[in-house]
């Protein structure tokens, strides 16, 4: 590919924009040498303004995402695509949310420009442990955890039962639940069959990757081990 094309991909303009970069000598090669636009040069050994270029293709970032933004780019509030780089929403191929959180939960979230991962991720047989901190209206009242794991609960309008789940008291209203399926609004909808009403939610983990210290709204790009840790269910199921 192009340098020019494989750039503009990147999203750091179009591939006139991009055409122009090179013209200014903005763009070199790691010691510093100008780069022209018909120059063959690896990905890892290119820089712009000194700067190394954003990752290729095959991105996977994992995201904090706070309270109040939507996992949507047609809303007209704040998106979870704000607390990334401007450029993050150019790219091609596109970046996509690896599902949602509602406006309202905070937590884990993936991104993706990588469809066949996005895909094994969020298949249903995937049947990949999502784990969510859950904070209740009214105290637990005692038998949550043998509904939620007997693989029969049915929500309101749907006609196949949950899956079984697994559910960790806290505290009389904190609960931890690990799911292995992921529905619309799944958690909130599991608490209201059962009369209770989540007041706060927040995802911990995507199989064996947890966000651990990463502060809320700040994301990272994940690398080989990490997404290895992503799909090692064991690493949940036998923590």
């Amino acid at each position: 590919m192009r340098l020019v094309k494989h750039i503009a991909n990147l999203g750091y303009g179009s591939r006139k924009q991009v055409q122009w970069l090179f013209r200014e000598g903005r763009i070199t090669d790691a010691a510093g040498e100008v780069l022209y636009a018909d120059d063959k040069a690896e990905h890892a050994d290119i820089r712009i303004d000194g700067e190394p270029l954003d990752p290729p293709p095959g991105l996977l970032l994992m995201l904090h995402k706070p309270t109040g933004y939507t996992c949507s780019t047609k809303d007209q509030g704040r998106v979870v695509f704000d607390l990334l780089p401007p450029r993050y929403r150019l790219r091609e191929p596109q970046l996509s949310t690896v599902g949602r959180l509602d406006r309202d939960t905070s937590g884990l979230l993936l991104l993706t420009d990588d469809g066949q991962l996005l895909h094994r991720i969020i298949a249903p047989k995937s049947k990949l442990p999502k784990v969510y901190l859950a904070t209740l209206a009214q105290n637990l009242r005692g038998d949550e955890a043998a509904v939620f794991a007997s693989g029969t609960l049915l929500l309101d309008g749907e006609k196949t039962p949950l899956l079984p789940a697994e559910l960790e008291v806290m505290a009389p209203c904190r609960a931890r639940l690990t799911l292995h399926e992921g529905r619309y609004h799944q958690v909130r909808r599991m608490f209201a069959a059962l009369g209770n009403h989540v007041a706060e939610l927040h995802r911990e983990r995507i199989g064996g990757l947890a966000l651990d210290d990463l502060p809320q709204g700040q994301w990272l790009a994940l690398d080989a081990a990490a997404r290895a840790r992503l799909l090692a269910t064991d690493a949940v199921l036998n923590p």
